[in-house]
């Protein structure tokens, strides 16, 4: 695997540590800010929503720019929205700073997974996919938590502070490792919009929202439920952490593995373990053994759609793969941002912490059948060209005879 797949890791380790992060000091935002629970949860409904409109839109804005440009003017704004959250003098301004942090999320990916896919051999694309993501899943393992336990003991505000200097290390990392290749074959804007003519990317899309939004319906809650229903101590929740995060690194490797070699039976497989995982969770979570087990298989089994989603889309997209693959990023965003507003809704409503991981199971639930449907759809495309091509080869000898002489012929 080229070198610049690490580049790319490390810009996708700061964006992780910044997304995740926040659900493990969202106490004490809220406590600082004084708000409540489900309020400061708009700072992960807020991010997610800048990722949605972010990436096409700044993707769209970086057409005739080299990707590694446009890498590098990416990691330069989330390292000003980080900065804008660090020094937030109220609850509004480091919710526009998590918004601005936001923009260059789902560009980044979008962009990354090209440029990654485009480094190796057809047989390796979601291989490569997987080793960009994994930046984002080692952030899991390690920069959220300990951004978590930072925040808990230093006060978050030191917590972002080193998130915006990781953005740093991402875009010196894009600067010496990516190389100057990889300028969009086209600037034409029509080319990458017409990839949504096809049904398939949209349903791809609608996968990905419900797919990786039932993992955010429970993660966003985390840890009132873990400190509130499972009996842990805030310190704890650091570790939780850990488990997810570790989960997340396994499920991407093995999500990105077997994508290479049967796509739509990974898919299947992670779907519906991952509503059965976000189902069991309403009752593991009263059990400290159980509900650490069950976020890890849910951290595992949700990243493990990941690879396959946002390798389906560049398939699908093939001629024009840059804007569906920035629009697919921030489907996983919207997805977010749909169940942390859900979860919030039922918490609300005052149905307990563990309700959101009934929201989260419809949600994977649905994903299923969706992925159900595109495989379904696909098959009956194949076959069609199937017959087409055989029919087309069937005509062609009648063709050819029928201009041969007759007195030839026999």
């Amino acid at each position: 695997m080229p070198l610049a797949l690490l580049a790319l890791a490390i810009g996708a380790f700061g964006i992780g540590t910044t997304e995740f992060v926040i659900m493990g000091v969202l106490p004490e935002v809220a406590d600082d800010f004084g708000v409540s629970i489900p309020t400061a949860g708009w700072l992960v409904s807020g991010y997610a929503l800048g990722v949605v409109f972010g990436a096409p839109l700044l993707t769209v804005l970086g057409t005739k720019v080299s990707r590694k440009k446009m890498l590098m003017s990416l990691m330069g704004l989330f390292v000003l929205g980080n900065a804008v959250s660090a020094f937030a003098p109220s609850f509004g301004v480091m919710l526009v700073g998590r918004v601005v942090a936001s923009l260059a999320h789902g560009a980044f990916f979008g962009i990354g997974s090209v440029v990654a896919a485009d480094l190796v051999a057809p047989q390796k694309k979601a291989s490569a996919i997987s080793l960009m993501f994994m930046g984002l899943t080692v952030a899991n393992i390690v920069g959220v938590p300990l951004g978590t336990y930072i925040g808990q003991a230093a006060g978050w505000r030191v917590t972002f502070t080193l998130v915006a200097a990781l953005g740093v290390v991402g875009l010196l990392g894009v600067a010496g490792l990516v190389p100057e290749a990889g300028r969009p074959e086209t600037a034409d804007v029509r080319a990458e919009f017409a990839a949504f003519r096809n049904v398939q990317v949209w349903l791809a899309m609608a996968m990905t929202v419900l797919g990786y939004g039932g993992v955010f319906a429970a993660i966003t809650y985390i840890t009132p439920m873990m400190t509130e229903v499972a009996g842990y101590s805030a310190g704890a929740v650091t570790w939780l952490l850990v488990l997810f995060g570790a989960g997340m690194f396994l499920g991407n490797l093995v999500g990105g593995r077997f994508a290479d070699r049967a796509l739509m039976p990974m898919l299947f497989t992670a779907l519906a373990a991952l509503s059965l995982a976000l189902l069991l969770f309403t009752a593991t979570a009263h059990d400290k053994v159980l509900a650490a087990i069950t976020l890890t298989l849910i951290g595992a089994l949700g990243f493990a759609t990941v690879p396959p989603l946002q390798k389906w889309v560049l398939d699908q997209a093939s001629a024009a793969p840059t804007l569906a693959s920035a629009a697919n990023i921030g489907a996983f965003n919207l997805g977010n941002a749909l169940a942390s507003w859900l979860g919030g809704l039922v918490i609300t409503a005052g149905l307990g912490y563990t309700s959101p991981n009934w929201v989260g199971a419809l949600l994977a639930g649905t994903a299923l059948l969706l992925s159900f449907l595109a495989a379904s759809l696909d098959r009956r495309g194949r076959s069609a060209a199937g017959r087409v091509v055989a029919k087309s080869e069937g005509a062609e000898p009648a063709d050819t005879s029928a201009s041969v002489p007759t007195a030839v012929r026999h």
